[in-house]
């Protein structure tokens, strides 16, 4: 079964303080996004595998330990991802990035595919899934199939804040996906936004409404 890890650094915590604050400009919503993001790429890079290689020090030979072949795809979710992979990138800046496009359709509420654009080597590598918000959990859960579909099998989540609903959804279709957040919320409300959430991520990323 997946896990969900809450990435609870202070620093993380302090600047989700004011990424919620309703009072925040576009600029510094953009920049705090970017920051919390590059602190959590900490927690979900955790476990990168290592290899040794030799190292010549001014005093001497020794061993040093390096990021093995394979850094994970990162996968923003369009296009409120963009804003949380760019701060990825500042950590991992050799990694490679695909897109996937989903819109909801206003008659069955579904995602909808629209676009999608993986590196040609994305099945053979790691994936994190990424989305600043896991409210319902239908993009996540169509974005996590597209990726399996096209041969991606070790996928990982990322959000900045994920609801209890979305969370059931996506362990529900996909029991291997591991969620990590910087909070978990209390609920959806009756429009599906997370309560108390920080509004629509997108809008606020780029000053759209």
């Amino acid at each position: 079964m997946g896990v969900v890890v809450v990435c609870d650094h202070p620093l993380i915590q302090h600047k989700l303080a004011f990424i919620r604050d309703e009072r925040t400009s576009v600029k510094e919503f953009r920049e705090l996004v970017g920051e919390v993001a590059a602190l959590m790429a900490y927690e979900i890079t955790r476990n990168l595998p290592l290899k040794t290689i030799p190292v010549k020090t001014p005093v001497c030979e020794t061993e040093g330990k390096v990021v093995a072949d394979g850094v994970p795809t990162l996968i923003p979710i369009l296009r409120a991802g963009l804003g949380m992979s760019d701060g990825v990138l500042k950590l991992l800046p050799a990694a490679k990035v695909g897109h996937i496009g989903l819109f909801r359709d206003p008659k069955t509420l579904r995602p909808v595919e629209y676009y999608i654009n993986l590196p040609p080597d994305a099945a053979e590598r790691d994936a994190i899934v990424i989305d600043p918000m896991l409210a319902t959990g239908g993009s996540a859960v169509a974005a996590v199939r597209a990726l399996k579909e096209r041969g991606v099998a070790r996928i990982k989540l990322m959000c900045l804040i994920a609801a209890p609903e979305g969370i059931d959804a996506v362990h529900a279709a996909f029991p291997d996906v591991d969620i990590y957040t910087a909070a978990v919320d209390e609920r959806l409300n009756d429009h599906g936004y997370i309560v108390p959430g920080l509004g629509d991520a997108g809008d606020r990323l780029y000053g759209t409404k």
